[in-house]
């Protein structure tokens, strides 16, 4: 059965402080793979797994991770070559990324998990639950690389950023700029948050970076959306996933913005008609990087769906 539910909601609901009491999550790591994962985590119950992406970390969800702690077990990796996890000497593309995010799961012995995704961890966890949904309780993901967004036939139907993406993918300027200048952190990551980061918030953002050497991470990713037919593995990957998206009954939440960046509202309304079983709720003004513009609104959006799934 298809649920289709949109939800608009303003207010001293979503812009009440956080309790200047609320615990701090736990540091912790775990091998995977032969490298240390970083994860944070707090609270008790079933878990629920944050995923970023590129290029941030757990840090892009510190102020998410409280509203969610009533709601279970709260546990948010850094992938393998981003924020505190050892970064190896890998092949950085998205398959080896998700034998890492599989392994985290069976490391840690998680079940009937929900997955709360962003970015490239909407596709990493996306495919995780197409593949094991026997172990997934729910699905929640924001501006997420699925379709109508991914993938696409040309690189010109990205529209405004079609030249950057054609830089980035390029072998001598994708690596001067994503390398040696840093793009991504200094200028893209900056521009898709509506509010200015502050000094502090931006060293915790350039902080796993800081050696160029590290940024092999940063400067795949790019290369690994699935544009004109390139990477074919990814564009197989992103079209299963959006199968499943609109055939299983899997619970899923929606939350978007406005104006957006690969999830407008446009795009809402398309996934309102073509994905089973999903819960839209709107999350107010973000670009894409919404948890550092509308952390409250998240938090309580998802904490509020969970608290109807599990009644």
């Amino acid at each position: 059965m298809k649920r289709l539910i949109i939800h608009a909601l303003f207010g001293a609901a979503l812009t009440a402080p956080l309790s200047p009491a609320a615990a701090e999550p736990r540091s912790n790591f775990i091998e995977v793979e032969g490298a240390r994962l970083h994860y944070l985590e707090i609270g008790e119950g079933k878990p629920i797994l944050l995923l970023h992406g590129n290029p941030t970390s757990s840090y892009l969800w510190r102020n998410v991770i409280p509203l969610l702690e009533d709601s279970g077990r709260v546990i948010a990796p850094d992938l393998v070559g981003f924020g505190r996890s050892d970064k190896p000497q890998i092949d950085y593309a998205f398959q080896n990324h998700y034998r890492y995010v599989e392994g985290f799961i069976e490391a840690l012995a998680l079940e009937d998990v929900t997955l709360v995704l962003h970015d490239w961890g909407s596709v990493l966890g996306l495919n995780y639950a197409r593949q094991n949904e026997e172990n997934v309780h729910a699905v929640a993901f924001l501006e997420a690389i699925i379709p109508p967004a991914f993938p696409v036939e040309t690189i010109e139907a990205l529209g405004p950023a079609a030249d950057i993406f054609r830089a980035f993918r390029d072998p001598e300027t994708g690596p001067q700029l994503l390398i040696e200048q840093n793009v991504f952190i200094e200028q893209i990551l900056p521009a898709q948050v509506i509010r200015q980061l502050t000094d502090t918030e931006m060293e915790a953002y350039r902080a796993p970076f800081a050696d160029p050497a590290a940024r092999e991470p940063i400067r795949m990713w790019p290369n690994e959306l699935p544009i004109a037919g390139e990477p074919a593995r990814n564009v197989a990957v992103v079209q299963e996933v959006g199968d499943w998206l609109r055939l299983s009954e899997t619970p899923k939440l929606l939350i978007y913005f406005d104006p957006g960046a690969i999830v407008p509202p446009e795009a809402a309304r398309w996934m309102q008609d073509n994905y089973n079983n999903i819960e839209i709720r709107y999350g107010g003004e973000a670009r894409h990087f919404a948890q550092e513009d509308q952390p409250k609104a998240i938090g309580r959006h998802i904490a509020d769906w969970l608290r109807v799934l599990d009644r």
